[in-house]
């Protein structure tokens, strides 16, 4: 009934709907998150708790406001728009990775080839729709250019560790990262190209639901963890239901991609196992790092205190849904 409901809308009417839609659930959110949060709280270790839900909570609304301001200055201004905006996004996102990631002396060649040559090249890619090229030119040539870039600095000590912990970097949030701006330049057959914003929206819509629904389903149960020296809320169980439960809304919300309701659910359930599974993997990355945000004690640096908390599920998700979906089209 939803689907034939939007279906029966114009595209313009359609991408009015979603927005009315998604910032008054944010606004609702932020207003009952503030009426929470001005009410007294106790000091004992439940006022404790509570206090951390709603500050996890807040995080989650806030990160939901810049997407969802993305997303809007992607529909107004244009594609180039919404791609240099997620190319800062990234610059951001890398900064607090190498900020928690020490470098050496010999590592800054290497860091200025990153930042002002790699990330403009990989979303300049993106921007000309050149996606066979933007799909390896991390992967492959950047992978090989960065240590000999590090080896002619001359600086051999901890080698290995320090051009591992670079490429990762790159790997996430530039080129995980790139692919939700590519979502918007893919050209459907017999589809229209202004609503390929839909389509980065159900991916963020998606992965954020299973996250959340995890999250919540975790905290309710309380189910041993199945890593607890990297995450004390993953655990098998909570993870099925967050998974399950994303996928069906995915599922119900086809009618904004270019999929029917199976092919919905299936691309849903492909990018939630890849975004939670990758949100893990950061976890156990801070862990190794020593600490629990990415921001750490560093966000006046930064500049974006824990955005990188808030988009590492999304920069594992997008590759995966993003090749899933040319895949399946033959784009």
């Amino acid at each position: 009934m939803i689907n034939t409901f939007i279906l029966g809308l114009r595209p313009g009417q359609q991408v009015g709907l979603l927005f009315v839609l998604v910032f008054g659930v944010l606004l609702l959110g932020t207003i009952t998150t503030f009426a929470l949060s001005i009410r007294e709280q106790s000091n004992d270790a439940a006022g404790q708790t509570r206090r951390a839900e709603l500050k996890h909570v807040s995080g989650v609304l806030r990160a939901s406001w810049l997407m969802a301001g993305v997303f809007w200055l992607a529909w107004v201004a244009g594609d180039r728009v919404a791609t240099s905006l997620f190319a800062i996004v990234s610059f951001f996102a890398l900064r607090e990775f190498i900020t928690l990631s020490p470098t050496r002396r010999g590592d800054h060649r290497s860091l200025v080839l990153v930042f002002f040559v790699v990330l403009p090249v990989q979303y300049w890619l993106v921007a000309t729709e050149h996606f066979d090229l933007f799909a390896v030119f991390i992967p492959v040539y950047v992978f090989l250019a960065i240590p000999v870039v590090s080896a002619l600095a001359d600086d051999p000590e901890r080698f290995l560790e320090r051009n591992a912990k670079l490429q990762w970097g790159i790997m996430v949030c530039v080129y995980g990262m790139s692919h939700v701006p590519a979502l918007l330049l893919l050209d459907f057959p017999h589809g229209d190209a202004s609503k390929n914003a839909f389509l980065v929206f159900f991916l963020v819509f998606v992965v954020q639901a299973c996250m959340l629904v995890q999250h919540l389903v975790g905290r309710k149960l309380q189910r041993p963890p199945r890593a607890p020296h990297i995450s004390q809320s993953f655990n098998w169980t909570s993870w099925a239901i967050g998974v399950a439960v994303a996928s069906f809304l995915g599922g119900v919300f086809s009618a904004i991609t270019p999929f029917k309701p199976a092919q919905a659910l299936v691309m849903a359930l492909i990018a939630c196992v890849a975004g939670s599974l990758g949100h893990l993997v950061m976890k156990a990355l801070k862990r190794d790092r020593g600490v629990r945000h990415w921001s750490g004690n560093m966000a006046s640096v930064t500049g974006a205190s824990g955005l990188l908390d808030r988009v590492d599920a999304l920069c594992f998700a997008a590759p995966v849904f993003f090749h899933s979906v040319r895949w399946y089209f033959g784009l």
